[in-house]
């Protein structure tokens, strides 16, 4: 059982109190993103998880088995780091038995949980090759397939395609969303990547500061996040926030609306204003329009053929608008 509990965990690096007490809980089976900016504490947590940091307070069970203070090794689980961390003198057959010959297990049931691993990944052909010989996202499947041999209990991901370029990027998080409905194991995924997260979680944990601030399906977060940020992390381009006298107007302190809930319209409009800069990508353009109630950006679809300095009107979709209090949370 791939189940994971974490009760009253906390996490402190001298008086430093880097992670508050949390709660949280991951289904067997389940896949599920850790995203937050840079120092929400991710990271710590997964290692934490994995047993590589140590618990100041609280406690972990892996399907039920209580490992708070078991070593990394003993914890039943597999980590796949940014760093592929292959031995680039072993072939790739051998860089995946090697997990296997530390744990003392029998030569002919390796060879078959390598073969195995090796089909699922694609790469059975690249079994004699050394890491070299590979391409940045082959490597990855590589170091994949070596947590994979081991049958862990769950996968602990932490930011493994930040080393590829975009278009590899793309095809690993294709692969890795297809591994997991293979496998059907526990996945924990860490990225600073919010479309890395929308497009494989089953769930989603919104960290910042260490403190969980939602956790929910993609939809949920995006349709209804529990406040301005949350709201401002989910979605790109960001969600545009309006205060003051034009808020109000609508119904709230703050009102917050993503890009692709504004209609652009060069003849009338709610809002006037001046596009500060256009994108133009082919299937969508994006402006950045300064108005009088501030910067806003908006999304159309295909080509809307403005350019800096031309004057535009803005129509935000009413429905579409998210409402938040003084102290920042979802009205």
């Amino acid at each position: 059982m791939g189940s994971i509990t974490l009760s009253k965990v906390v996490k402190r690096f001298g008086e430093a109190e880097v992670i508050p007490p949390l709660d949280l809980g991951i289904r067997d089976g389940e896949f599920v993103v850790f995203v937050g900016p840079s120092g929400c504490g991710k990271s710590t947590l997964l290692r934490m998880i994995a047993g590589l940091e140590d618990l100041t307070e609280g406690n972990i069970e892996i399907g039920g088995r209580d490992v708070s203070h078991l070593a990394p090794g003993d914890r039943g689980l597999a980590m796949v780091f940014q760093s592929y961390a292959l031995y680039p003198h072993m072939t790739v057959r051998e860089n995946m038995l090697f997990p296997l010959e530390m744990a003392k297990v029998d030569a002919r049931t390796a060879r078959d949980k390598v073969a195995r691993a090796a089909e699922v990944l694609n790469l059975s052909a690249y079994l004699e090759r050394k890491p070299g010989q590979l391409s940045g996202g082959q490597r990855q499947r590589v170091a994949i397939g070596r947590a994979i041999v081991r049958e862990p209990s769950a996968f602990l991901f932490d930011e493994p395609l930040s080393n590829l370029d975009a278009a590899l990027r793309v095809n690993m998080r294709l692969e890795i969303a297809e591994l997991h409905e293979t496998l059907g194991s526990t996945m924990i995924y860490v990225t600073h990547d919010q479309v890395e997260a929308m497009t494989m979680a089953d769930r989603i944990v919104v960290l910042q500061a260490g403190r969980i601030e939602q956790v929910g399906t993609p939809l949920e977060l995006y349709e209804q996040p529990r406040n301005e940020f949350v709201a401002g992390f989910i979605g790109s381009p960001r969600m545009n926030f309006i205060r003051g006298a034009e808020a109000e107007r609508l119904g709230a302190p703050t009102i917050g609306i993503r890009p692709e809930h504004i209609r652009a319209s060069r003849e009338s409009g709610l809002w006037g204003g001046r596009v500060s800069v256009s994108e133009h990508l082919g299937s969508d353009t994006y402006l950045h329009v300064d108005t009088d109630v501030g910067p806003v950006n908006v999304r159309t679809a295909g080509e809307f053929g403005v350019h800096r300095g031309d004057t535009v009107w803005l129509n935000p979709d009413e429905n579409a608008i998210h409402r938040f209090d003084a102290q920042g949370l979802a009205l």
